[in-house]
């Protein structure tokens, strides 16, 4: 991703995300404020978190925002005590615990912001990890979306006890976990040396996001298609170098060839139909990050297109 975002302080940021462990108290909205007025750019956070529970929350800086409808999607990994209401014995909890792996039926809560409509929700894994007393630790990997607290209350149903959340904890979000997370007041202290000349750890806490998208498929734009997708332009199969197997439908990252982020799109074909095609439109851009101008145009205003991507 290219371009610089500079703050009041003159100290450099660059476009990216920051994974942030977000503390019991405040909301998510809140945090992600805090953020943004400690860096000076404008921010956006991928995925709630209730004021109420911690960990993993990731921070999309600058133009990294726009990688929000990806993020939002991804998968989230959880740590949960879990408090039934009556003693239940360890056998007896990991066999209800399988009946919660798979596709589940959810409605939020009624503090909800969303609409209670019933959803579906995957639960990848359940893992039951310690119990003491009517004290359960799980660890639980689910779709975005999933209500925890829901979930507990449903196992407690199962159980014939009743049960509840006691807390929680975020500890994966997509690809980023804790060990990726850095604390509010670690983020001061990294702007404080920063503002003194030396921005090493200010820089390093900023992930790429690239780091985001590792698992989707890649295009390798040749140089002359570039700035025409900056522009919006759809990219045709000969502006494309090379490609990871993806099929029709699917969002895939435009990369030049360089390793630069350029932007997400929506493949129109699938990667083995664009293999026999010698001509016609491969990807259409969604999301622009590169901005225009960052390679020499390879298009005419009139006449013929002479690059390998068309203006829509």
């Amino acid at each position: 991703m290219t371009g610089d975002t500079w703050n009041s302080r003159t100290i450099r940021v660059h476009p990216g995300l920051l994974v942030i462990d977000k503390p019991r108290g405040p909301s998510s909205h809140q945090v992600t404020a805090w953020v943004g007025e400690i860096l000076g750019v404008p921010v956006g956070h991928a995925g709630t978190l209730d004021p109420g529970v911690s960990g993993v929350l990731v921070v999309m800086l600058g133009s990294a925002v726009r990688l929000a409808p990806v993020l939002l999607a991804e998968d989230k990994e959880y740590v949960c005590s879990l408090r039934t209401h009556g003693d239940v014995p360890h056998d007896r909890m990991q066999s209800v615990l399988q009946e919660f792996s798979g596709r589940l039926y959810q409605r939020p809560p009624r503090k909800s912001a969303v609409a209670r409509n019933l959803r579906i929700r995957t639960v990848q894994e359940i893992e039951l990890l310690d119990i003491r007393g009517r004290t359960v630790l799980l660890k639980i990997r689910c779709d975005a979306g999933t209500y925890i607290r829901s979930l507990c209350h449903h196992i407690g149903l199962a159980l014939g006890t009743g049960a509840h959340m006691e807390e929680l904890r975020r500890t994966l979000s997509g690809n980023f976990g804790e060990q990726n997370a850095v604390t509010l007041q670690e983020l001061k202290d990294a702007v404080a040396i920063a503002e003194q000349g030396n921005p090493v750890l200010l820089e390093g806490m900023i992930r790429s996001p690239l780091e985001a998208l590792g698992g989707l498929p890649r295009v390798t734009i040749r140089d002359s298609a570039v700035d025409a997708v900056c522009h919006g332009a759809a990219l045709a199969r000969t502006g494309i170098a090379a490609s990871d197997r993806f099929d029709r439908g699917a969002t895939v990252v435009m990369m030049s060839g360089k390793g630069e982020l350029i932007g997400l799109g929506r493949s129109l074909v699938s990667s083995r139909d664009a293999e026999t095609m010698t001509h016609g439109l491969v990807v259409a851009p969604s999301s622009v990050f590169m901005q225009p101008g960052t390679y020499p145009r390879g298009w005419k205003k009139a006449g013929t297109p002479s690059h390998p991507a068309h203006k829509r």
